[in-house]
């Protein structure tokens, strides 16, 4: 790609008055190059608006792009509201007989309708689509209400009269809501799994038809008009993001635009930054090749011009790129008509780092990360809750194999968002139910690191000789973590790592495992008197299929930020990997880091400094034969830095000061 791929979206008090349109349009040309496209909202609140209004807006719109054009940018328009994202402005919405969103107990979103009604499909978003195709955009985008969880006030939907019956035709069985609920919940887990895996496939269907409706009432107006659509975390959802791209691109292959989304509103917790960037970077994973086109959504709603900083947003999107998007959508601006000027420092800020994310589009492409796979898959979410609880229920459990390996991603070890860019993979609890046999095998040859719940199932699945270890006993209260001598804990041999279960949730009991032959401890569980009550709570093994496998029982996905335990875990994902991590830090820092092999051979790191302090001797290991890196800040300015010795395949570079919360690129010579 020649450039990163750059839009701003536009609320509808800044098109619909004439004075403020002109005031945003001068907004653009004073910082030239900040954005290609200008994409106009078509509400400002998120029910459906009534059919008679979107056409009357559509005709507005069509003169508002005219005008953009002549100003050298391509405009599109966003439809905020396809079937609503909940209840409001409900007077001024759209009313009339069709099926609302529905929940497991029969809860109504009055402001979202059910994507399967055909009456709703046929009286509202054909001729919706219809009017906005005829007014001339360079694109149309799908927002991301098509979805069927968090429809305000309900979580998961849409479990409609109408839908039921479509679930009874794909799946033989006539559900009510209370039968289909005991079955999500009740029973042995081989049976949960079945029907809520089938109801992930029902809901894949459902966006793929809704998708393919849109794209065959668009073309049939503007054949091969570009269609875009947002999604966040779609794992309720099934997770299709290559059959619903295939459904908007149509037969003709249309090109589709992507734009992977939700949250960060705020720079209050800085690290929902890096987590957002490893949903985008699943997203991209799954997304095909062809989509070239992958803006995140960068947002800032409800759009307080203090709660956000120029730096954060300028970070968001740099990281983004990082994590695999190729551009990003501005939603930054206010919501209010009111004047733009307290956004000059903004708009001029993305100008000054656009040229950053142009350099990381075109290096990275859609190449994708390598490091570190969770394991994670599109059934992933008919897991959560596997055991025990509820699938759908409150409090919400998090989807299994999304999140769990964050801290790891924290302290310098690279992510991968792929199987196959992955020498090791780091698998959690009840996540392994939902892995393909051949996958597991696979896995078990190269490098896998298990929690020990991962150990417990996939025991019981049948794959105890190649996991090295079985569950010996645990403990619910006062138990530490002792490193013990072997090479892999080097130095840090007998430091303690106390996680404080009293402090800790349910289910998080500390294991002590029983080694089988072959397999080596490598930490101890000691009480509060130092006295061994586990002989081995942390091993390694070498299976016979040539993978290496480490177990961790106590604590293995948090409290892994100190010296000695963050130090263990990069020396022990080394060794699992056999030595064929791309990139790590190797220093005691708190960065993030995304390593690509690029087209030609070369090695292209992202690394961003997740902390409020500057990183000082930055040491990161590259498994490279250059002895140069390019170092690139956000400003685009270079740093040539040389090898300062080798660790094995290795080479050991010392960075310059890294600035918090900035992203930097070291791209070998």
């Amino acid at each position: 790609m020649a450039k990163a791929a750059i839009s701003f979206r536009v609320g509808v008090p800044h098109w619909l008055s004439e004075v403020r349109f002109g005031e945003l349009l001068a907004l653009f040309a004073r910082h030239p190059g900040v954005t290609d496209e200008v994409t106009f909202f078509t509400s400002e609140t998120h029910a459906p608006l009534p059919l008679a209004e979107m056409r009357r807006r559509a005709e507005i719109l069509k003169e508002r792009m005219c005008e953009v054009r002549k100003g050298g940018w391509r405009t599109g328009i966003n439809i905020l509201a396809t079937m609503g994202h909940h209840g409001e402005n409900l007077g001024n919405s759209l009313t009339g007989d069709y099926a609302r969103m529905t929940d497991l107990a029969g809860v109504v979103c009055p402001g979202s309708c059910c994507p399967n009604d055909r009456r709703f499909q046929e009286g509202y978003v054909a001729p919706l689509y219809e009017a906005m195709t005829l007014a001339e955009p360079d694109y149309l985008w799908v927002d991301d209400d098509v979805r069927l969880a968090c429809h305000m006030p309900i979580a998961h939907a849409c479990f409609c009269d109408h839908c039921l019956e479509l679930f009874r035709a794909e799946c033989g069985t006539a559900y009510t809501r209370d039968t289909l609920k005991a079955a999500f919940n009740r029973g042995a887990v081989s049976d949960k799994l079945k029907v809520r895996r089938t109801w992930l496939q029902h809901n894949r269907n459902t966006i793929t038809n809704l998708l393919g409706l849109i794209e065959r009432t668009v073309h049939a107006v503007r054949p091969r008009l570009p269609l875009g659509f947002m999604d966040g975390s779609r794992f309720y959802e099934g997770f299709d993001l290559d059959s619903w791209a295939a459904a908007l691109a149509g037969p003709d292959a249309a090109d589709v635009y992507w734009r992977p989304g939700g949250g960060c509103y705020e720079e209050n917790t800085p690290d929902d930054f890096i987590h957002k960037a490893h949903e985008m970077g699943r997203d991209a994973a799954v997304l095909p090749d062809t989509v070239r086109s992958i803006q995140s959504e960068i947002e800032c709603f409800p759009y307080e011009r203090l709660a956000k900083s120029t730096q954060s947003v300028a970070f968001e999107a740099a990281t983004y790129v990082a994590a695999g998007c190729t551009g990003a959508a501005y939603n930054v601006l206010s919501m209010y008509d009111e004047p733009l000027t307290e956004y000059d420092s903004l708009v001029a800020r993305l100008a000054a780092t656009r040229p950053f994310l142009d350099r990381l589009a075109d290096l990275f492409g859609r190449t994708g990360p390598k490091g570190i796979f969770t394991g994670w898959n599109k059934d992933s979410f008919a897991a959560r809750n596997v055991r025990q609880g509820e699938w759908l229920g409150d409090p919400p459990a998090p989807t299994p194999a999304l999140s769990h390996a964050d801290a790891l991603f924290h302290v310098g070890l690279p992510v991968a968002y792929r199987a196959d860019l992955a020498p090791v993979v780091a698998l959690s609890g009840d996540s392994v139910r939902v892995l393909p046999d051949d996958m597991i095998r696979d896995l078990f040859s190269r490098g896998v690191f298990l929690d020990a719940r991962a150990l417990e199932t996939l025991n019981a699945m049948g794959y105890g000789d190649l996991t090295g270890f079985e569950i010996a006993g645990q403990r619910e209260a006062d138990t530490l973590e002792r490193l013990l001598p072997h090479p892999l804990n080097g130095a840090y041999a007998g430091r303690y790592r106390d996680c404080r279960q009293s402090f800790m949730p349910r289910n998080q009991a500390a294991y002590d495992l029983r080694p089988r032959p072959g397999a080596e401890p490598l930490a101890e569980l000691v009480d509060y008197r130092y006295q061994t009550v586990g002989a081995c709570g942390m091993g390694v093994f070498e299976n016979r299929a040539g993978g290496r496998i480490c177990v961790s029982g106590y604590f293995p996905w948090q409290g892994v930020q100190n010296l000695a335990k963050a130090t263990q875990m990069k020396m022990v994902f080394r060794w699992l990997s056999r030595d064929t991590l791309g990139a790590y830090v190797h220093s005691y820092h708190r960065i993030s880091v995304w390593d690509r092999t690029l087209t030609d051979g070369r090695h292209a790191v992202a690394l961003a400094n997740c902390y409020l302090d500057p990183a000082e001797q930055v040491e990161l290991m590259l498994l490279t034969n250059s002895v140069t890196v390019r170092l690139v800040d956000m400003a685009n300015r270079e740093t040539t830095v040389r090898a300062a010795g080798v660790d094995g395949a290795y080479q050991r570079f010392v960075l310059p000061r890294l600035a918090p919360w900035q992203l930097y690129l070291a791209v070998t010579a």
